[in-house]
Protein backbone atom coordinates (compact mmCIF):
# COMPACT_ATOMS: atom_id res chain seq x y z
CA UNK A 1 0.00 0.00 0.00
CA UNK A 2 1.07 3.28 -0.95
CA UNK A 3 2.31 5.77 1.96
CA UNK A 4 0.46 8.85 1.05
CA UNK A 5 2.60 12.42 3.04
CA UNK A 6 0.59 14.87 4.63
CA UNK A 7 0.17 16.86 1.62
CA UNK A 8 -0.90 14.44 -0.37
CA UNK A 9 -3.75 13.55 2.30
CA UNK A 10 -4.72 17.12 2.59
CA UNK A 11 -5.52 17.66 -1.41
CA UNK A 12 -7.46 14.19 -0.71
CA UNK A 13 -9.57 15.46 2.05
CA UNK A 14 -9.83 18.76 1.42
CA UNK A 15 -11.40 18.59 -1.64
CA UNK A 16 -13.82 15.89 -0.10
CA UNK A 17 -14.81 18.12 2.71
CA UNK A 18 -16.25 20.62 0.05
CA UNK A 19 -19.52 18.96 -0.48
CA UNK A 20 -20.63 20.08 3.37
CA UNK A 21 -22.21 23.36 3.32
CA UNK A 22 -22.34 23.66 7.07
CA UNK A 23 -19.15 25.87 7.52
CA UNK A 24 -19.73 28.85 8.92
CA UNK A 25 -18.42 30.91 12.07
CA UNK A 26 -21.04 33.27 13.02
CA UNK A 27 -22.78 33.55 16.57
CA UNK A 28 -19.43 32.90 18.29
CA UNK A 29 -17.37 34.49 21.40
CA UNK A 30 -13.86 34.89 21.90
CA UNK A 31 -12.72 32.66 24.26
CA UNK A 32 -10.93 33.47 27.12
CA UNK A 33 -6.71 32.96 27.16
CA UNK A 34 -5.16 32.38 30.34
CA UNK A 35 -2.48 35.42 30.69
CA UNK A 36 -3.31 36.51 26.96
CA UNK A 37 -1.20 33.75 25.85
CA UNK A 38 -3.74 31.48 24.03
CA UNK A 39 -3.18 30.83 20.47
CA UNK A 40 -6.07 31.65 18.06
CA UNK A 41 -8.38 34.30 17.09
CA UNK A 42 -12.46 33.63 16.50
CA UNK A 43 -12.27 37.89 16.17
CA UNK A 44 -11.43 39.83 12.87
CA UNK A 45 -5.42 24.16 -0.02
CA UNK A 46 -8.43 23.19 2.68
CA UNK A 47 -9.20 26.80 3.30
CA UNK A 48 -12.95 28.03 3.36
CA UNK A 49 -14.34 30.97 3.52
CA UNK A 50 -17.32 31.93 6.09
CA UNK A 51 -18.84 35.34 6.54
CA UNK A 52 -20.21 36.42 10.26
CA UNK A 53 -23.24 38.93 10.64
CA UNK A 54 -21.66 41.41 10.71
CA UNK A 55 -20.25 41.04 7.32
CA UNK A 56 -16.59 39.73 8.68
CA UNK A 57 -14.78 37.69 5.92
CA UNK A 58 -13.54 34.08 8.65
CA UNK A 59 -11.19 31.77 6.74
CA UNK A 60 -11.38 28.20 8.23
CA UNK A 61 -9.12 24.95 8.07
CA UNK A 62 -11.95 22.46 6.47
CA UNK A 63 -10.96 18.91 5.86
CA UNK A 64 -12.43 15.33 6.62
CA UNK A 65 -10.26 13.17 9.14
CA UNK A 66 -11.39 10.47 7.21
CA UNK A 67 -12.79 10.39 3.24
CA UNK A 68 -12.93 5.74 4.07
CA UNK A 69 -17.05 5.11 4.97
CA UNK A 70 -18.50 2.02 6.39
CA UNK A 71 -21.74 3.66 5.24
CA UNK A 72 -23.08 3.66 1.32
CA UNK A 73 -25.00 6.61 1.22
CA UNK A 74 -26.45 6.68 -2.68
CA UNK A 75 -25.61 10.80 -3.35
CA UNK A 76 -22.25 10.35 -0.93
CA UNK A 77 -19.10 10.51 -2.84
CA UNK A 78 -17.23 8.96 -0.16
CA UNK A 79 -20.06 5.84 -0.19
CA UNK A 80 -18.34 2.57 0.96
CA UNK A 81 -18.74 1.71 -2.80
CA UNK A 82 -17.16 5.16 -3.88
CA UNK A 83 -13.84 4.50 -6.48
CA UNK A 84 -12.17 6.98 -5.70
CA UNK A 85 -8.63 8.15 -3.64
CA UNK A 86 -8.84 7.18 0.00
CA UNK A 87 -6.80 8.44 2.84
CA UNK A 88 -6.94 9.09 6.17
CA UNK A 89 -5.29 11.70 9.20
CA UNK A 90 -4.51 10.80 12.30
CA UNK A 91 -5.93 13.44 15.00
CA UNK A 92 -2.45 14.31 15.78
CA UNK A 93 -2.38 15.17 12.00
CA UNK A 94 -5.36 17.54 12.04
CA UNK A 95 -3.65 19.24 15.28
CA UNK A 96 -0.39 19.96 14.09
CA UNK A 97 -2.42 21.06 10.39
CA UNK A 98 -4.51 23.22 12.35
CA UNK A 99 -1.54 25.35 14.38
CA UNK A 100 0.61 25.13 11.48
CA UNK A 101 -2.07 27.11 9.08
CA UNK A 102 -3.15 29.57 12.01
CA UNK A 103 0.77 30.35 12.57
CA UNK A 104 1.11 31.35 9.04
CA UNK A 105 -2.44 33.29 9.32
CA UNK A 106 -3.85 31.60 6.84
CA UNK A 107 -6.77 30.35 9.19
CA UNK A 108 -8.76 31.49 12.16
CA UNK A 109 -10.19 28.19 12.61
CA UNK A 110 -10.91 24.85 12.36
CA UNK A 111 -13.89 22.94 10.56
CA UNK A 112 -13.58 18.87 10.73
CA UNK A 113 -15.48 16.29 9.94
CA UNK A 114 -15.11 12.94 9.06
CA UNK A 115 -16.77 9.75 7.31
CA UNK A 116 -17.36 6.84 9.54
CA UNK A 117 -14.68 4.15 10.34
CA UNK A 118 -15.15 1.19 12.40
CA UNK A 119 -17.79 2.27 14.15
CA UNK A 120 -19.50 5.93 15.21
CA UNK A 121 -18.01 5.79 18.63
CA UNK A 122 -14.47 5.27 17.07
CA UNK A 123 -14.58 7.93 14.76
CA UNK A 124 -16.74 10.84 16.99
CA UNK A 125 -13.15 9.86 19.31
CA UNK A 126 -11.12 10.52 17.26
CA UNK A 127 -12.80 13.96 16.83
CA UNK A 128 -13.10 14.93 20.06
CA UNK A 129 -9.65 14.07 20.52
CA UNK A 130 -8.51 16.71 17.68
CA UNK A 131 -10.60 19.21 19.97
CA UNK A 132 -9.62 18.04 22.83
CA UNK A 133 -5.67 18.15 22.23
CA UNK A 134 -5.83 21.83 20.80
CA UNK A 135 -7.81 23.63 23.70
CA UNK A 136 -5.96 21.93 25.77
CA UNK A 137 -2.32 20.86 25.14
CA UNK A 138 -2.04 23.94 22.42
CA UNK A 139 -4.26 26.57 24.35
CA UNK A 140 -5.93 26.95 20.87
CA UNK A 141 -8.84 29.80 21.02
CA UNK A 142 -9.68 30.01 17.18
CA UNK A 143 -13.29 28.85 16.25
CA UNK A 144 -14.03 24.87 15.99
CA UNK A 145 -16.93 23.43 14.52
CA UNK A 146 -17.05 19.65 14.97
CA UNK A 147 -19.30 17.54 12.66
CA UNK A 148 -21.15 15.29 15.29
CA UNK A 149 -22.35 11.51 14.18
CA UNK A 150 -25.70 10.86 15.75
CA UNK A 151 -24.94 7.25 16.35
CA UNK A 152 -22.18 7.92 18.68
CA UNK A 153 -22.21 7.40 22.22
CA UNK A 154 -24.12 10.59 23.45
CA UNK A 155 -20.98 11.20 26.40
CA UNK A 156 -18.71 11.71 23.18
CA UNK A 157 -20.59 14.56 22.33
CA UNK A 158 -21.37 15.63 25.30
CA UNK A 159 -17.20 16.00 25.27
CA UNK A 160 -17.32 17.57 21.55
CA UNK A 161 -19.81 20.34 22.66
CA UNK A 162 -16.94 21.50 25.74
CA UNK A 163 -14.31 21.87 23.38
CA UNK A 164 -15.81 22.66 20.22
CA UNK A 165 -18.12 26.51 19.64
CA UNK A 166 -20.23 24.62 16.95
CA UNK A 167 -21.44 21.53 16.60
CA UNK A 168 -23.26 20.10 13.58
CA UNK A 169 -25.46 16.95 12.67
CA UNK A 170 -27.11 16.44 9.32
CA UNK A 171 -30.20 15.77 8.73
CA UNK A 172 -28.56 14.86 5.13
CA UNK A 173 -32.42 14.79 2.99
CA UNK A 174 -35.73 16.59 3.53
CA UNK A 175 -37.95 13.65 3.89
CA UNK A 176 -37.68 10.25 5.58
CA UNK A 177 -38.88 9.03 2.46
CA UNK A 178 -36.02 10.35 0.85
CA UNK A 179 -33.35 9.49 3.22
CA UNK A 180 -34.86 5.48 3.13
CA UNK A 181 -34.56 5.51 -0.39
CA UNK A 182 -30.67 7.03 -0.93
CA UNK A 183 -29.40 6.48 2.83
CA UNK A 184 -30.82 3.44 4.05
CA UNK A 185 -28.28 2.64 6.61
CA UNK A 186 -29.05 6.20 8.55
CA UNK A 187 -32.18 6.29 10.45
CA UNK A 188 -34.02 9.97 10.74
CA UNK A 189 -35.28 9.84 14.28
CA UNK A 190 -31.49 8.61 15.37
CA UNK A 191 -30.70 11.86 13.58
CA UNK A 192 -33.24 13.93 15.15
CA UNK A 193 -32.81 12.22 18.82
CA UNK A 194 -29.26 13.46 18.56
CA UNK A 195 -30.33 16.68 18.25
CA UNK A 196 -32.77 16.88 20.75
CA UNK A 197 -29.85 15.73 23.34
CA UNK A 198 -27.80 18.68 21.97
CA UNK A 199 -29.90 21.05 22.63
CA UNK A 200 -31.09 19.89 26.18
CA UNK A 201 -27.07 19.71 26.91
CA UNK A 202 -26.75 23.64 25.53
CA UNK A 203 -29.54 25.04 27.60
CA UNK A 204 -28.42 22.66 30.86
CA UNK A 205 -25.42 24.43 30.14
CA UNK A 206 -26.74 27.50 29.69
CA UNK A 207 -28.21 27.61 32.99
CA UNK A 208 -25.38 26.20 34.86
CA UNK A 209 -23.38 29.21 33.80
CA UNK A 210 -26.24 32.37 34.26
CA UNK A 211 -25.87 30.56 37.99
CA UNK A 212 -21.98 30.02 37.92
CA UNK A 213 -19.77 32.71 36.23
CA UNK A 214 -16.83 29.59 36.13
CA UNK A 215 -19.53 26.94 34.40
CA UNK A 216 -18.08 25.72 31.35
CA UNK A 217 -19.16 26.80 27.86
CA UNK A 218 -21.11 24.50 25.62
CA UNK A 219 -21.20 24.65 22.00
CA UNK A 220 -21.47 28.46 22.55
CA UNK A 221 -22.19 29.15 18.60
CA UNK A 222 -25.13 26.16 18.79
CA UNK A 223 -25.71 23.33 16.40
CA UNK A 224 -26.49 23.57 12.64
CA UNK A 225 -27.61 20.75 10.41
CA UNK A 226 -27.53 20.83 6.20
CA UNK A 227 -30.14 19.39 3.58
CA UNK A 228 -29.23 18.45 0.17
CA UNK A 229 -31.79 19.75 -2.37
CA UNK A 230 -32.69 18.02 -5.35
CA UNK A 231 -31.32 14.74 -4.92
CA UNK A 232 -35.02 12.98 -4.20
CA UNK A 233 -38.53 14.20 -5.04
CA UNK A 234 -38.90 16.25 -1.81
CA UNK A 235 -40.02 19.97 -3.59
CA UNK A 236 -39.51 23.64 -1.86
CA UNK A 237 -42.81 22.83 0.21
CA UNK A 238 -41.66 20.37 1.99
CA UNK A 239 -37.90 21.79 2.91
CA UNK A 240 -39.87 25.32 4.27
CA UNK A 241 -41.43 23.12 6.12
CA UNK A 242 -38.97 20.64 7.20
CA UNK A 243 -36.68 23.82 8.47
CA UNK A 244 -39.03 25.43 9.88
CA UNK A 245 -39.50 22.19 12.29
CA UNK A 246 -36.15 21.59 12.89
CA UNK A 247 -35.81 25.64 14.02
CA UNK A 248 -38.95 24.84 16.13
CA UNK A 249 -37.89 21.44 18.23
CA UNK A 250 -33.88 22.29 17.85
CA UNK A 251 -33.71 25.87 18.19
CA UNK A 252 -30.63 25.51 15.44
CA UNK A 253 -28.68 28.17 14.59
CA UNK A 254 -28.35 27.60 10.85
CA UNK A 255 -30.16 25.20 8.55
CA UNK A 256 -27.47 24.99 5.24
CA UNK A 257 -29.22 24.08 2.05
CA UNK A 258 -26.54 22.12 -0.43
CA UNK A 259 -28.02 21.61 -4.30
CA UNK A 260 -26.67 18.19 -5.25
CA UNK A 261 -23.91 17.94 -7.34
CA UNK A 262 -23.63 14.92 -9.22
CA UNK A 263 -20.95 12.41 -8.68
CA UNK A 264 -18.37 10.16 -10.68
CA UNK A 265 -19.89 6.42 -10.66
CA UNK A 266 -23.00 7.86 -9.43
CA UNK A 267 -26.02 5.30 -8.60
CA UNK A 268 -28.96 4.70 -10.80
CA UNK A 269 -31.32 6.08 -8.12
CA UNK A 270 -30.07 9.48 -8.46
CA UNK A 271 -30.96 12.11 -10.69
CA UNK A 272 -28.53 12.77 -13.83
CA UNK A 273 -27.79 16.56 -13.39
CA UNK A 274 -27.64 19.09 -10.83
CA UNK A 275 -30.95 21.57 -10.07
CA UNK A 276 -30.44 24.83 -10.86
CA UNK A 277 -27.75 26.36 -8.12
CA UNK A 278 -30.55 29.66 -7.98
CA UNK A 279 -32.87 27.09 -6.21
CA UNK A 280 -30.38 26.89 -3.65
CA UNK A 281 -30.22 30.57 -3.70
CA UNK A 282 -34.04 30.84 -3.32
CA UNK A 283 -34.16 28.59 -0.18
CA UNK A 284 -31.71 30.61 1.38
CA UNK A 285 -33.79 33.62 1.07
CA UNK A 286 -37.21 31.89 2.55
CA UNK A 287 -34.63 31.10 5.61
CA UNK A 288 -34.00 34.27 6.34
CA UNK A 289 -37.28 35.58 5.66
CA UNK A 290 -37.93 32.82 9.18
CA UNK A 291 -35.41 33.95 10.88
CA UNK A 292 -34.99 37.53 10.28
CA UNK A 293 -38.15 38.87 8.66
CA UNK A 294 -41.19 37.15 10.88
CA UNK A 295 -42.49 35.20 7.87
CA UNK A 296 -43.83 31.55 9.33
CA UNK A 297 -43.59 28.62 6.99
CA UNK A 298 -47.06 28.41 5.86
CA UNK A 299 -46.28 32.22 4.50
CA UNK A 300 -43.70 31.36 2.57
CA UNK A 301 -44.63 27.74 1.29
CA UNK A 302 -47.55 29.68 0.01
CA UNK A 303 -45.53 31.96 -2.48
CA UNK A 304 -44.38 28.47 -4.24
CA UNK A 305 -45.77 27.54 -7.90
CA UNK A 306 -48.73 24.97 -6.78
CA UNK A 307 -47.70 22.72 -9.95
CA UNK A 308 -44.27 22.02 -8.98
CA UNK A 309 -44.14 23.03 -5.06
CA UNK A 310 -41.01 25.04 -5.79
CA UNK A 311 -40.16 28.65 -5.42
CA UNK A 312 -40.28 30.83 -8.19
CA UNK A 313 -36.30 31.34 -9.82
CA UNK A 314 -37.06 34.35 -11.72
CA UNK A 315 -37.78 36.44 -8.19
CA UNK A 316 -37.08 35.86 -4.67
CA UNK A 317 -39.97 34.79 -2.36
CA UNK A 318 -40.20 37.92 -0.18
CA UNK A 319 -41.32 39.38 -3.69
CA UNK A 320 -42.99 36.81 -4.30
CA UNK A 321 -45.08 36.76 -1.66
CA UNK A 322 -46.17 40.73 -1.96
CA UNK A 323 -47.94 40.01 -5.15
CA UNK A 324 -49.31 37.60 -4.01
CA UNK A 325 -50.73 39.87 -1.28
CA UNK A 326 -51.08 43.61 -2.70
CA UNK A 327 -53.67 44.09 -0.76
CA UNK A 328 -50.99 44.64 2.61
CA UNK A 329 -49.41 47.56 0.58
CA UNK A 330 -48.53 50.26 0.12
CA UNK A 331 -46.30 50.86 3.35
CA UNK A 332 -46.13 54.55 4.69
CA UNK A 333 -42.64 54.65 5.33
CA UNK A 334 -43.26 57.18 8.34
CA UNK A 335 -46.12 55.55 10.07
CA UNK A 336 -45.97 51.64 9.40
CA UNK A 337 -44.73 49.17 12.54
CA UNK A 338 -41.31 47.65 12.09
CA UNK A 339 -43.30 44.30 11.04
CA UNK A 340 -44.84 46.11 8.19
CA UNK A 341 -41.65 47.65 6.97
CA UNK A 342 -39.20 43.93 6.72
CA UNK A 343 -42.24 43.05 4.55
CA UNK A 344 -41.47 45.49 2.32
CA UNK A 345 -39.48 43.72 -1.13
CA UNK A 346 -35.75 45.01 -1.25
CA UNK A 347 -35.96 46.24 2.46
CA UNK A 348 -33.44 44.60 4.00
CA UNK A 349 -33.33 44.36 8.17
CA UNK A 350 -30.61 47.10 8.66
CA UNK A 351 -32.27 49.51 6.12
CA UNK A 352 -35.60 49.19 8.05
CA UNK A 353 -33.58 50.33 11.37
CA UNK A 354 -32.34 52.96 9.71
CA UNK A 355 -35.64 53.81 8.31
CA UNK A 356 -36.84 53.64 12.05
CA UNK A 357 -34.11 56.04 13.55
CA UNK A 358 -34.16 58.54 10.72
CA UNK A 359 -38.04 58.81 10.72
CA UNK A 360 -37.62 59.91 15.02
CA UNK A 361 -36.45 63.15 13.48
CA UNK A 362 -37.84 63.80 9.85
CA UNK A 363 -40.76 63.04 7.46
CA UNK A 364 -39.09 60.78 4.67
CA UNK A 365 -39.21 61.76 1.52
CA UNK A 366 -38.78 59.25 -1.30
CA UNK A 367 -34.93 60.05 -2.26
CA UNK A 368 -34.58 60.05 1.80
CA UNK A 369 -35.17 56.31 1.84
CA UNK A 370 -33.34 55.86 -1.68
CA UNK A 371 -30.36 56.88 0.59
CA UNK A 372 -30.94 54.38 3.43
CA UNK A 373 -31.39 50.89 1.03
CA UNK A 374 -28.66 49.69 -2.24
CA UNK A 375 -31.70 50.10 -4.61
CA UNK A 376 -35.17 52.29 -5.05
CA UNK A 377 -36.31 50.15 -7.71
CA UNK A 378 -38.19 47.52 -6.09
CA UNK A 379 -39.45 49.63 -3.65
CA UNK A 380 -41.19 52.23 -5.24
CA UNK A 381 -44.88 50.05 -5.80
CA UNK A 382 -44.86 49.06 -2.14
CA UNK A 383 -44.48 52.11 -0.02
CA UNK A 384 -45.52 55.90 0.47
CA UNK A 385 -42.78 58.47 1.23
CA UNK A 386 -44.10 62.46 2.12
CA UNK A 387 -43.94 63.10 -1.52
CA UNK A 388 -44.45 59.60 -3.22
CA UNK A 389 -47.94 58.15 -3.43
CA UNK A 390 -47.65 54.80 -5.78
CA UNK A 391 -51.05 55.53 -7.23
CA UNK A 392 -52.41 51.93 -8.64
CA UNK A 393 -48.62 50.91 -9.41
CA UNK A 394 -48.83 47.79 -6.93
CA UNK A 395 -52.18 46.87 -8.64
CA UNK A 396 -50.48 46.47 -12.47
CA UNK A 397 -50.89 43.56 -13.99
CA UNK A 398 -47.43 43.52 -15.38
CA UNK A 399 -45.51 44.21 -12.12
CA UNK A 400 -43.87 41.00 -11.80
CA UNK A 401 -42.21 41.48 -15.19
CA UNK A 402 -41.12 44.89 -14.19
CA UNK A 403 -39.19 44.11 -11.20
CA UNK A 404 -37.87 40.33 -12.35
CA UNK A 405 -34.06 40.30 -13.19
CA UNK A 406 -33.19 40.33 -16.74
CA UNK A 407 -33.19 37.23 -18.43
CA UNK A 408 -29.28 36.88 -18.68
CA UNK A 409 -28.98 37.68 -15.23
CA UNK A 410 -31.09 34.63 -14.30
CA UNK A 411 -28.90 32.34 -16.35
CA UNK A 412 -25.84 32.66 -14.16
CA UNK A 413 -27.89 31.08 -11.30
CA UNK A 414 -29.89 28.56 -13.31
CA UNK A 415 -27.42 26.99 -15.81
CA UNK A 416 -26.37 23.17 -14.98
Amino acid sequence: MVQLSIRQKLEILADAAKYDASCASSGTTKRDSRGGKGIGSTEGMGICHAYAPDGRCISLLKILLTNSCIFDCHYCINRRSSDVRRARFAAKDVVDLTLSFYRRNYIEGLFLSSGIIRSPDYTMEQLVEVARALREDHDFRGYIHLKTIPDADPDLIRKAGLHADRLSINVELPTEGGLKRLAPEKDGGRIEGAMGRLRAEMEDHGDARRKYRHAPRFAPAGQSTQMIVGADAADDRAIIQRASSLYDRHRLRRVYYSAFSPIPSPSAVLPLKRPPLQREHRLYQSDWMMRFYGYDAAEIAAATDPATGCLPLDIDPKLAWALQHRASFPVDVNRAPREALLRVPGLGVKAVDRILASRRHRRLRLDDVARLTTSIVKLRPFLVAADWRPTGLVDRADLRARLAPPATQLDLFTSS
